[in-house]
């Protein structure tokens, strides 16, 4: 940001970003992309952190990794062949994507303590501000927005 004071220009050092944060990885479904890409959803929340001085709480912190492996083992489980995580965020919001290649939308069940499984997408609905899935020309983009909160 920048002031300007009786025709001076008083610059304050920082300048807020303009653009989100995005960053994507692609995963292949060989064992151990889950975990890689929690760790890249980590690295991610230290940038925003670094980049757009956005403050996120370790609740926050975990939402974020829990949506994150739930989408991601949603796709390895459910696709053929390599998926995509997309990230984007600002200093109060993050939004996890991720690209597969079924065109078979996830479904979501009615809530039962009792099932075994199948509870991916009913947890992230319970963390996301908004979730959505549409199909796209390769398959199905799941899309979830969490707010990251100020604090």
């Amino acid at each position: 940001m920048t002031y300007h004071l009786d025709g001076a220009v008083i610059p304050t050092g920082f300048d807020v970003p303009v653009e989100p944060l995005r960053r994507s990885a692609h995963f292949t479904g060989e064992p151990g992309c889950i975990a890689d890409a929690r760790s890249f959803a980590a690295h991610f929340l230290q940038q925003l952190r670094t980049e757009w001085c956005a403050t996120i709480d370790e609740r926050v912190d975990g939402a974020v990794l829990l949506v994150v492996s739930e989408l991601v083992t949603n796709a390895d489980r459910h696709s053929d062949g390599p998926y995509i995580l997309e990230l984007e965020g600002t200093a109060t919001s993050l939004t996890v994507m991720v690209y597969d290649s079924s065109a078979a939308l996830p479904r979501v069940f009615p809530r039962d303590p009792e099932r075994v499984g199948r509870h991916g997408l009913e947890i992230v609905r319970a963390l996301a501000r908004d979730v959505d899935v549409e199909r796209v020309p390769v398959g199905k983009r799941v899309r979830a927005v969490l707010s990251l909160g100020t604090g």
